[in-house]
């Protein structure tokens, strides 16, 4: 009988961390605008910074120490195209470095630690600031909810700058085509750099949504077979997984669209058409997330009506029972009266007759078989 309390136990804080990935933050209440502030959760890791240089003949990947990030502004004009990445924000002070080093006005710093912004694309004249969400199916078997990280590109006219909340392998096939050359990478500008990094971002919302569909899939077996209060818990984690996900794509598709638009230099036309195939890849997503929720709604409509058939045939069944049982207590109420019929006119002659015993206890085996068959006659069970 532990166990399922277990399981409750887990998918409520579960529930509860998605809740708080959706609430915004009031750490910032009644600082100036600009205070670069982190806003988050604090990752249990230090701060590194790639720095990864390239054009069609010549790579170089370098890792710096946080003391050595005043070093990146070296990059910063260099004939060279430059990917600075950043893992970890809440060392304030070294994203405040490397963003003045790179001219970044106050107010794009305290959106870049502010992890519960909104995707967004906002264009200056020397560089494009895009903010994305990316999602992945936590791995803890303690939490089953989503993991929720912002992505922050500063993309300008010779380097790219990425800041993440952690460590995480989806930049890792990005680095090999760098690294080995392949395709036409090394020789495109850091506008093509960011529309392969956005890519490797919506290509792992299809890994997610693969996984959701799988958990999906096996939930509906449970649903029709066995729903229990742990399967309600399991519906309504799903539900609040969907409403991140959701909560996430559907600004992505606005970021797309913004950065398709020939009002932002920085990126060139020939991008244009690797920008259209990601608003078709994320009107996919958008479209199948939307096919989950609906999903999930009829999902616990099927829940609630599993459960009422089930009372139902439990009180089919007592129904039943009683329906039968009614007029054989009815017969043993009348024989059980004892009556003196002795100065009485009235006459029970079966109180005092031999076989009186014997019919009353056949009436009431006769009577009951006789309701069982009409009863299986009308198909009532």
């Amino acid at each position: 009988m532990k166990q399922p309390f277990k399981k409750i136990a887990s998918l409520e804080q579960a529930a509860g961390e998605m809740l708080r990935d959706l609430r915004p933050s009031a750490r910032k209440a009644g600082l100036p605008p600009g205070t670069p502030v982190h806003v988050g959760d604090q990752v249990d890791q230090d701060v590194t910074i790639s720095v990864t240089d390239y054009d069609p003949e010549n790579y170089s990947f370098t890792l710096f120490t946080p003391t050595q990030a005043k070093d990146c502004a070296s990059y910063r004009n260099g004939p060279s195209i430059t990917w600075i990445n950043i893992d970890g924000l809440y060392r304030v002070e070294i994203i405040e470095k490397i963003c003045n080093d790179f001219l970044v006005h106050p107010l794009v710093q305290e959106d870049i630690l502010n992890t519960t912004q909104r995707p967004k694309v906002d264009v200056f004249d020397e560089y494009v600031f895009i903010v994305i969400k990316m999602h992945s199916v936590a791995a803890q078997e303690n939490r089953a909810g989503l993991d929720l990280e912002q992505i922050s590109f500063l993309l300008g006219a010779n380097f790219l700058i990425t800041f993440q909340e952690q460590k995480s392998p989806v930049f890792d096939q990005v680095r090999k085509r760098l690294a080995e050359n392949k395709g036409r990478i090394r020789k495109m500008g850091p506008d093509y750099l960011a529309y392969a990094l956005i890519d490797a971002i919506i290509d792992n919302f299809f890994t997610t949504l693969e996984q959701i569909g799988e958990e999906i899939e096996s939930l509906e077996e449970v649903l029709v077979t066995n729903p229990t209060p742990v399967t309600l818990q399991r519906i309504h984690v799903l539900k609040r997984k969907i409403i991140l996900l959701r909560k996430s794509v559907w600004p992505l598709r606005e970021v797309i669209s913004a950065l398709q638009r020939d009002d932002v230099p920085i990126i060139s036309q020939a991008i244009g058409i690797y920008l259209k195939d990601l608003y078709d890849h994320t009107i996919h997503i958008i479209d199948t997330v939307e096919t989950f929720r609906d999903v999930i709604a009829g999902m616990l409509d099927i829940y609630l009506s599993s459960i009422s058939i089930r009372m139902n045939e439990i009180m089919k069944v007592l129904t039943m029972f009683t329906a039968i049982f009614i007029p054989l207590t009815l017969i043993a109420g009348i024989y059980g009266m004892n009556f003196n019929t002795a100065q009485s006119p009235w006459n029970m002659p079966e109180l005092n007759w031999y076989w009186g015993y014997p019919f009353a206890i056949g009436l009431m085996a006769c009577l009951g078989f006789g309701m069982v068959v009409y009863f299986k006659k009308k198909k009532w069970f």
